[in-house]
């Protein structure tokens, strides 16, 4: 596996469940986020997102509170897979981006939009909602009806794909998920605990693609205690990963 959408390609035909939530009806399945991830990438195209362009993505939960901060998941993966849909698409992904966006589309919590300046050609997509303004697409309702097949194009290892500090690539993502397999023994059997914002190339190796690649439980938003946790402070989990720690170098 070379670049993350070989890492969707396989979910698709993996067993098991990718996320758990106590805030979430039921446990995302790998096969049902992988086909989702599809849909995105393939819906993301309608508004332009290509080879090369920008993609702004906010983390947080569909409905937030007063206590929720921008960066941590709690009811919903939506923007992990926003980010996956547009990394197909071979878009480069700002995870933190700026109140001022200038990006082909900004994926957010419908009542944080307000909180960024969209440039005179970006796309705005709310997850959550209710959604009052017309010229913002609904992302879950549009996901629903889009094509579930692969995104067309092709994406190469040295392509960019996440900018945070720097930007990294597909094949930078994919070795330093691998080596995070290895040096942490995550197999099928292992629960992953999301403690640190989603918002760094350390916390996206260890909280999505490491798990992905063995077909691990990826568990936030609730008091559940996880073989292993990515964090960027004290944790329950025995084993904790700092995201500096799972930075490429």
């Amino acid at each position: 596996m070379q670049v993350l959408g070989d890492l969707v390609a396989q979910a698709r035909d993996r067993d098991g469940v990718l996320f758990r939530s106590p805030e979430r009806a039921a446990p995302y399945s790998y096969s049902d986020f992988a086909t989702n991830a599809w849909k995105g990438g393939n819906l993301l195209r309608h508004y332009g997102v290509r080879h090369g362009t920008r993609v702004a993505v906010v983390v947080g939960p569909k409905e937030p509170t007063d206590e929720d901060r921008p960066g941590y998941l709690r009811d919903a993966p939506d923007a992990l897979l926003a980010f996956l849909a547009a990394a197909l698409d071979g878009a480069v992904v700002d995870m933190d981006p700026p109140n001022a966006v200038d990006a082909t589309a900004l994926v957010a919590p419908a009542a944080w939009l307000d909180r960024y300046t969209q440039g005179p050609g970006t796309k705005g997509l709310a997850y959550g909602g209710p959604v009052d303004d017309p010229t913002i697409a609904q992302f879950e309702r549009e996901l629903w009806s889009e094509n579930p097949l692969q995104p067309p194009g092709e994406v190469a290892p040295d392509d960019a794909v996440l900018a945070a500090d720097r930007t990294y690539t597909h094949g930078e993502l994919m070795a330093e998920s691998g080596r995070v397999v290895a040096d942490y023994d995550i197999d099928a059997e292992t629960t992953v605990a999301l403690r640190a914002p989603m918002t760094t190339a350390g916390a996206v190796v260890v909280g999505l693609l490491a798990p992905m690649r063995t077909g691990a439980t990826v568990v936030f938003g609730g008091n559940e205690t996880a073989d292993i946790a990515v964090a960027d402070r004290d944790a329950p989990e025995e084993t904790v990963v700092r995201p500096d720690d799972a930075t490429p170098s």
